[in-house]
C-alpha cells in the first residue's frame, strides 16, 4: 500500500460514514450490513459491528425437518447465524472477494462454502448433489436462493462468468465452481482418462456439466474443505 502517516492511512482506509444500501461493500473484501432488523450470515463471518446487535446460531429445527436432514446427509459446513438489531455489521470470509447480487424474483444456486449473507426474506433450500463422498472433500451441496432481496457471495480472486447456451455443455471443476443460475441442474461427469493419467485421488477426474441456458460463475482457485472444517 505504500508509506503513509497515521492520519493519511486512516483517511484512506476508514469506513464510509454514509448509510447507503442494506448491503454495502466497504472494500472488495469487507461487507457492511446496515442492519435494522435481521440478516442471515455465514457463521464466523462477523469481524466487527456497532450498535445493538445480537447473534444467534441457526437452531436445529430453524428451517424444518427437511433442511435438518439435508444438512446431516451432506455434512454441510455452512452453518448460519442470525444477526438481529440495529447498527452496522461488518462481514468477511478469509479475505475472499465479495460480490453482492440483488435478486428480483429470480434464483441463484451457490456452493455452500461461498455463501456469505442474505436478507431474511430470501427463500432458500439445500440442494443435494450426487453423492461423491470419498472422491471429493468439498462442494457436495449447494444452496438455492430465490425471491427478492440481496445476497452476498465470495470468491478467491476475480470471478469469471461463463454463459451456458442451448446445445452446448460447459464442464467445470467442482472446487472452482462458485454459483450458477437457478434454472440449471448440473450433473457430475467422471473423466476416466484423467483419472488414469493423474490418479484416483485427483478431483480433476470429476467435473460438473452444465447444459441448457444460463450462466456459471467460477473462480481461479480450487477450494477444498476438509471434513474437520465442516
Amino acid at each position: 500500500m505504500g508509506k503513509y502517516s497515521i492520519s493519511q492511512f486512516i483517511n484512506k482506509t476508514k469506513q464510509d460514514e454514509l448509510e447507503n444500501d442494506f448491503f454495502e461493500l466497504e472494500t472488495e473484501r469487507v461487507l457492511e450490513v446496515n442492519l435494522n432488523g435481521e440478516v442471515w450470515a455465514k457463521m464466523g463471518s462477523m469481524i466487527a459491528y456497532t450498535g445493538a446487535i445480537k447473534f444467534e446460531r441457526e437452531r436445529v429445527l430453524e428451517h424444518g425437518i427437511g433442511k435438518m436432514f439435508k444438512k446431516a446427509l451432506t455434512g454441510e459446513g455452512t452453518s448460519l447465524m442470525r444477526a438481529k438489531g440495529k447498527g452496522r455489521l461488518y462481514l468477511a470470509d478469509q479475505g475472499k472477494k465479495i460480490t453482492v447480487f440483488e435478486l428480483g424474483g429470480d434464483s441463484l444456486c451457490v456452493n455452500g462454502n461461498d455463501l456469505l449473507a442474505f436478507e431474511k426474506n430470501i427463500k432458500w433450500d439445500i440442494k443435494l448433489m450426487r453423492k461423491m463422498a470419498g472422491i471429493m472433500s468439498g462442494g457436495l451441496f449447494n444452496v438455492k436462493l430465490q425471491g427478492t432481496g440481496m445476497v452476498a457471495i465470495t470468491t478467491h480472486f476475480e470471478p469469471l462468468t461463463l454463459l451456458v447456451k442451448p446445445g452446448e455443455t460447459i464442464y467445470t471443476d467442482p472446487n472452482a465452481t462458485v454459483a450458477w443460475s437457478g434454472n440449471l441442474t448440473p450433473e457430475f461427469k467422471t473423466d476416466i482418462t484423467m483419472r488414469t493419467l493423474i490418479g484416483r485421488g485427483s478431483n480433476e477426474s470429476i467435473q460438473m456439466a452444465f447444459s441448457g441456458e444460463g450462466f456459471v460463475i467460477i473462480q481461479p482457485f480450487e477450494e477444498v474443505y476438509l471434513a474437520s472444517q465442516q
